[in-house]
């Protein structure tokens, strides 16, 4: 049918997920009894969700070893990020952390450079120093020389992300992609439990006083990484990326009369307007 195959649709698709995941995971921290258990049930739930879409694509696995080393590489890493996520999205507005999410565009740009050998280009570079420039202007108190806790465990987080995004940014095109998206998800969580030692019985604690914002989270969450993928498999990059990035800006209006955000509205608004020039700019 011609309409699903426009990336437009998948675009308008994601910044709708995006801003539901964003604003009802913030809800969902606060009622956290564990942070640990509350991102399992998340990841879990989110990868169940994801596998129902398995039979819309077209099924493919990689034949090739390395690959699978590399997805193992990558969950690793996207437990770290996702765990420490939820801590910082229960220190931080959900409109806030939808701004630090975006540092992870210009981490990818610098290890682009380090790593892979790509060509220096000063668009891209002052992309990147405006995106963390807004970030800056979002966190720092200059009566006090220093920056919010929440912030700096958001930059930690982003790292880490994009440290895992760097690692399988080639491979999630050898797999259905609801059945990656499922992996990438699944596999975090049972790390995650095996190392925070995390009992069913903590589980179901923390789902049943949190019901209704674990299950629209989860829900939303791997539908959005799904659409995203596509979007960007379908539509080019340049044209994609900067319209996906107003999911900064929607975040802060959402979040003012959803949740009452009205703290620094204002920086907030300044700081996801800059986000969205400067990923124009990278992708010129």
């Amino acid at each position: 049918m011609w309409l699903f195959e426009q990336w437009w649709l998948y675009v308008i698709l994601y910044l709708i997920f995006a801003v539901v995941f964003n604003q009802v995971y913030k809800v969902a921290t606060q009622k956290i009894k564990r942070a640990g258990a509350l991102t399992v049930l998340l990841q879990t739930l989110a990868g169940v969700v994801a596998l129902v879409f398995i039979p819309v694509f077209g099924w493919q696995l990689p034949t090739n070893a390395i690959t699978y080393v590399l997805l193992a590489v990558a969950c690793c890493f996207y437990a770290v990020s996702d765990r420490m996520t939820t801590d910082v999205r229960s220190q931080v507005e959900a409109s806030t952390f939808s701004v630090i999410k975006q540092l992870s565009t210009a981490f990818l740009i610098v290890a682009g450079l380090v790593f892979m050998g790509e060509p220096v280009v000063a668009t891209k570079i002052i992309g990147a120093v405006m995106i963390i420039g807004s970030n800056i202007l979002l966190f720092f108190q200059p009566k006090t020389f220093a920056f919010d806790k929440g912030f700096l465990l958001g930059v930690v987080s982003q790292i880490i992300f994009t440290v895992a995004l760097f690692t399988d940014v080639n491979i999630s095109g050898q797999f259905n992609i609801p059945f990656y998206v499922a992996v990438t998800l699944i596999v975090p969580s049972l790390l995650i439990c095996i190392f925070e030692r995390i009992t069913p019985k903590q589980l179901k604690e923390e789902f049943v006083d949190n019901k209704k914002p674990i299950l629209i989270t989860a829900a939303a969450w791997g539908p959005m990484i799904i659409v995203m993928l596509v979007a960007y498999n379908l539509g080019q990059v340049s044209v994609v990326a900067p319209i996906a990035a107003i999911t900064a800006i929607l975040n802060v209006f959402v979040g003012y009369f959803l949740l009452k955000e009205h703290t620094h509205l204002l920086r907030k608004i300044i700081a996801s307007v800059v986000i969205i020039g400067a990923i124009f700019l990278i992708n010129m």
